[in-house]
């Protein structure tokens, strides 16, 4: 089955908004950091799921997605393959609330590959300041990254 999603990246100055997924029991991505983002919904397009997603996890109003890439998953739950839209804001308004998620912390640029992050986080998270769109394919089994492509357009 596929899935669609969006992973949302908000800047302020050097700091990355991102969300500790301490919360949920049987969340995926339990004990890891993660930019914010979920499932499109039905008749929903990637810009209003992302613009929606970073509303209900940190309050944060976002006026301009910007499309830095596509990403595809392969079997990464098991079960699914997971394609994901990815963003970036530099503008947002609005005070941070809490998240039902995890924890949101702006975390400074050059200290995000220190945060406890999927591998093929710290290889595309990277990306994020390029010029250009990416797709890329990250291809993991049980949690590890085996191995992964992109190209640029």
């Amino acid at each position: 089955m596929i899935k669609l999603a969006t992973l949302c990246y908000i800047f302020n100055d050097d700091q990355v908004l991102m969300l500790h997924r301490n919360k949920k029991e049987r969340d995926m991505h339990l004990g890891k950091w993660n930019g914010l983002g979920g499932k499109v919904e039905a008749g929903e397009s990637p810009e209003a799921c992302a613009q929606r997603e970073v509303l209900e996890e940190s309050g944060l109003v976002v006026p301009t997605p910007k499309l830095k890439g596509f990403m595809t998953f392969p079997n990464f739950d098991g079960e699914n393959d997971w394609y994901v839209f990815v963003y970036r804001f530099d503008e947002f308004s609005g005070d941070l609330i809490e998240s039902d998620e995890g924890d949101l912390e702006w975390i400074p640029e050059d200290k995000l590959s220190e945060l406890p992050i999927w591998e093929g986080d710290k290889i595309f998270m990277e990306w994020l300041d390029a010029d250009g769109i990416f797709s890329a394919v990250f291809n993991y089994e049980a949690g590890r990254l085996l191995d992964w492509s992109v190209s640029w357009y």
